[in-house]
């Protein structure tokens, strides 16, 4: 727990040094990027190494997809910094004794966009949290479940990130 906010407090640190402009920048509609990469150190610093490589890949292929047509030659790099990953247990039922909500059947995908320019500067800073439910993956018995949730919740950030970003 000490771990995690030390981190959250140092992304509040650095996103505080940002400039205002990189803060409140919108992208040009005709924006294209020279490449995408998907940063998870944050979810390895915080010891979630056993899902970081399978967000990296499921968020990678995702970006891809969602903003393919935007991608090549010259322009800012698009990096997308995961910083969380919850993914909470889900026994299969979506009412909770007829008490109603199902708020602890949820998922969640936390991070920031960043659009860098070749010489490393900050043009936009674009923070986003997504959020899922956990019967996404299908049934919660089959051993495929879990990568299956992660698949979705990656494509979920991938298409709210190109809205946010306004490229729609």
């Amino acid at each position: 727990m000490l771990r995690w906010c030390k981190s959250l407090l140092a992304a509040a640190l650095v996103a505080a040094a940002l400039p205002a402009s990189a803060q409140d920048a919108t992208l040009p509609p005709a924006t294209r990027f020279s490449s995408i990469q998907v940063d998870v150190r944050p979810l390895l610093a915080t010891g979630l190494s056993v899902y970081a490589e399978g967000v990296r890949g499921e968020l990678q292929a995702a970006l891809a997809q969602a903003f393919a047509g935007r991608v090549g030659g010259p322009g800012p790099t698009l990096v997308v910094r995961v910083t969380g990953l919850s993914l909470n247990p889900y026994a299969g039922s979506e009412n909770r004794g007829g008490r109603g909500g199902n708020a602890t059947n949820t998922d969640y995908l936390e991070g920031e966009a960043l659009v860098v320019d070749r010489a490393g500067t900050v043009l936009l800073r674009h923070p986003q949290l997504s959020a899922t439910n956990a019967s996404s993956g299908g049934a919660w018995y089959d051993p495929v479940s879990e990568r299956r949730r992660v698949a979705y919740i990656a494509g979920h950030y991938a298409q709210w990130l190109r809205r946010g970003l306004g490229l729609d």
